[in-house]
């Protein structure tokens, strides 16, 4: 039985969970499909998280969650850590992780996001299109996640690497 209150994604390691992914149905129209996947986290202590994603025109979305024990809001920001490369493997989006897509190539599958620079060149590209968009008053960690095609936190990540690269200026003053 747990007992914890929340469970602490943060605090496991990945050896500890595994995750499946499974399509669970589709439905069709004139310019393509919509395909739900059921998404399970499970860990060796009874802990689990449920979850329906959604993919369609080539973005994926979490539809639904459920866990037990609950989770916190830490933990639902922690859970796309967990999930996403199983899950784009499962819709066939490809994650740009090897030398050839990061090369500027795509990854394999139909509705793949093209690879993004690792590096100093990856970093000074987020920065331009950060700048790029707060010129013209948009959402710069918006327009990062769509030059990317990474989530939130991963382009945050980039972000900051960006930062401490010196293409951006610092947010806040240190003292």
């Amino acid at each position: 039985m747990l007992e914890a209150s929340f469970l602490n994604l943060s605090d496991r390691r990945p050896a500890e969970g595994a995750v499946s992914v499974w399509p669970a149905w589709e439905v069709r129209d004139g310019a393509g499909a919509t395909t739900w996947f059921g998404v399970r986290l499970e860990f060796g202590d009874g802990a689990r998280v449920d979850a329906h994603a959604v993919l369609a025109k080539g973005c994926v979305s979490i539809e639904d969650v459920r866990a037990e024990p609950a989770l916190s809001l830490d933990d639902l920001a922690a859970l796309a850590d967990w999930i996403e490369d199983p899950l784009f493997d499962a819709c066939g989006i490809g994650v740009a992780t090897d030398g050839a897509e990061a090369e500027g190539g795509e990854a394999d599958g139909d509705g793949a996001r093209p690879g993004w620079p690792r590096g100093a060149e990856g970093r000074w590209l987020v920065a331009q299109k950060y700048r790029e968009a707060q010129e013209e008053g948009a959402d710069p960690v918006l327009a990062v996640m769509r030059a990317t095609g990474y989530g939130r936190r991963k382009s945050l990540r980039l972000i900051g690497e960006a930062r401490d690269a010196g293409f951006l200026t610092r947010r806040r003053a240190r003292r």
